[in-house]
């Protein structure tokens, strides 16, 4: 018999048997994950805003945390390093251009929620929240994409219009 046919009448069997898995068995490793264990990973932000912390910083704040933090990797005033830049080229006219942070992502909420889960390399989730708005200030600032003195924080970060916004196809809409 070939395992095609095989497995589901392996399966009718067990089940006719009464063979079945509980919910809930387990081979006993590991601990239960309590609610604050959860909560300390538990830091998704939205698109629309929704999660995003308490804090707030400046651009000013964020060019002295950019320079001890983040520099190293991604270049003076965020025009490329060892790692990409994360300033300059215009919204991509093509898909082989250069991606910085105003010409390929869409959100800024994103962006905030990439720099607070995975920077500054090799030391993720090392930046405070305060930090983390400050270092989005100072990389808008950058781009153009807001003022010098604004202040970003949960209200203000979620309404940066990002240039590239409306240009993400959806390649499969009828998944959604």
């Amino acid at each position: 018999m070939s395992m095609r046919k095989a497995l589901p009448a392996a399966m009718m069997l067990l089940a006719a048997l009464g063979l079945r898995a509980v919910a809930g068995d387990s081979p006993g490793l590991g601990k239960p994950i309590s609610e604050q264990d959860l909560k300390t990973w538990d830091i998704t932000v939205l698109s629309d805003g929704t999660n995003l912390p308490p804090g707030s910083g400046t651009a000013a704040q964020g060019a002295k945390i950019y320079a001890e933090q983040c520099g190293a990797c991604h270049g003076e005033s965020g025009k490329g390093g060892v790692n990409a830049a994360l300033v300059g080229s215009p919204p991509l006219a093509d898909i082989d251009a250069r991606k910085t942070i105003a010409n390929f992502w869409g959100y800024p909420t994103t962006v905030f929620d990439y720099i607070r889960r995975a920077m500054p390399w090799p030391n993720p989730r090392t930046l405070s929240n305060d930090d983390v708005y400050a270092l989005c200030a100072y990389i808008f600032s950058l781009n153009k994409l807001s003022g010098e003195n604004d202040v970003m924080n949960a209200e203000t970060l979620p309404k940066v219009k990002m240039p590239n916004r409306d240009n993400f196809i959806i390649k499969f809409p009828e998944r959604l």
